[in-house]
C-alpha cells in the first residue's frame, strides 16, 4: 500500500474556517483529487465528527476505524488508511483517506479520561510524523469548532488554507481563524504559514461576492505591510453539480470531468503547487505569511 522506497517531501495542509457551511470539505476533497490527478500521492485526513470528507467519497461512516482510534492511541495511522484496494472502497488513484465517524464527538472527553495531563493540541504531532515521507500532500479537513482534532491541526500543519463563501458570517469565521493562526504561530507552531484563501460558491454578479473578494484582497497579504494578496486567483463558482456529486459519494472528477468547476479545481491545484514550490524552492527563503487583520485589534 505504501511506497517506502521513494520518500516524498510531505506538505501537511490544514483547511478551515471557524464557521461551517463554507465549502471547506468540498474544497479539501476536490483539491486533493486534482493533485492526485496530477500524479501526486495524497492523503485526506477527516478530522470532523460530521465525517464530510468520508461521506464525499461514498464511504459508510461507521464501517471503519479511523481518526478516533488514532487520536486515542489505539491504532497507528497506517493501519486505518483506506485505499482503493479495500473491498467496496472506490477511492481515486493516488488518493488515500483516514475516515471519521460520529464517535469523534467524544474525543475531548475520552482523551481527558485516559490522561488528564495530555495536551490536546499535541495529539496529531506523532501520527503526522509517522506519515511524513509517504505522501506528497496530507490534507487535514477540520471541523468548524475548537475540538481537539481542530486545535491539533493548527499545531501539526505546515500550511493553512482558508475557505470562504460570499456570506457575512463566513467573513467573521475568517477573522476568528486568523486569530487562531496568529496565536499558534506565537505559541506552538511558528512554521505555520497561510498558503491562500479559496473563494467558492461564488456568483460574481452579486455585490456580496465582490465585497468578500475585496475584503480578502485587502486583509490577507504575503507579508505584514506589503506583498501580494494570498487570495487564490482561481475562484470556484456556485454550481448544482457539486451537491449532485456529493449525493452519489463521488467527486466532480468522476461525475463531471469536463465541467467548468472541475477545471477550476485543476487550476487551483496548479496554483497551490506553484505557491509551495516558490516558498520552498532552493533559492528562496520561506517567509511567514501573515494577515493584517490579526493586528487591527
Amino acid at each position: 500500500m505504501f511506497d517506502t522506497h521513494t520518500p516524498h517531501h510531505t506538505k501537511v495542509v490544514a483547511l478551515g474556517n471557524q464557521k461551517g457551511g463554507v465549502g471547506k470539505t468540498t474544497n479539501t476533497v476536490h483539491l486533493a483529487r486534482a493533485l492526485a490527478e496530477r500524479g501526486r500521492k495524497v492523503l485526506v485526513w477527516d478530522l470532523d465528527m460530521n465525517s464530510g470528507a468520508t461521506k464525499h467519497f461514498g464511504i459508510p461512516t461507521d464501517a471503519f476505524m479511523g481518526t478516533f482510534e488514532v487520536l486515542i492511541g489505539e491504532e497507528e495511522p497506517r493501519d486505518v488508511v483506506l485505499t482503493s484496494s479495500e473491498e467496496g472502497i472506490h477511492l481515486p488513484e493516488n488518493l488515500h483517506l483516514i475516515p471519521s465517524r460520529r464517535k469523534l464527538e467524544a474525543i475531548d472527553e475520552t482523551l481527558a479520561a485516559r490522561n488528564k495531563f495530555i495536551a490536546r493540541s499535541d495529539v496529531l504531532l506523532k501520527p503526522i510524523a509517522s506519515l511524513r515521507g509517504l505522501y506528497d500532500y496530507i490534507f487535514l479537513d477540520t471541523a468548524p469548532n475548537a475540538t481537539a482534532p481542530t486545535v491539533a491541526s493548527y499545531k501539526a500543519a505546515d500550511w493553512f488554507i482558508l475557505s470562504a463563501i460570499p456570506d457575512p458570517f463566513a467573513v467573521d469565521g475568517l477573522k476568528d481563524a486568523l486569530l487562531d493562526i496568529h496565536a499558534v504561530q506565537q505559541f506552538g507552531n511558528p512554521q505555520l504559514r497561510i498558503l491562500g484563501v479559496i473563494l467558492s460558491a461564488v456568483d460574481e454578479r452579486t455585490r456580496l461576492a465582490r465585497t468578500l473578494s475585496d475584503y480578502v484582497e485587502r486583509a490577507f497579504r504575503m507579508q505584514e505591510d506589503a506583498g501580494e494578496s494570498v487570495r487564490f486567483s482561481t475562484v470556484i463558482h456556485r454550481s448544482t453539480v457539486i451537491p449532485a456529486a456529493q449525493k452519489v459519494g463521488r467527486t466532480l472528477f468522476e461525475t463531471e470531468p469536463t465541467h467548468k468547476v472541475t477545471a477550476q479545481y485543476r487550476s487551483l491545484a496548479s496554483e497551490v503547487e506553484a505557491r509551495v514550490a516558490a516558498a520552498e524552492g532552493p533559492n528562496q527563503s520561506p517567509e511567514t505569511t501573515t494577515a493584517t487583520e490579526t493586528n487591527r485589534g
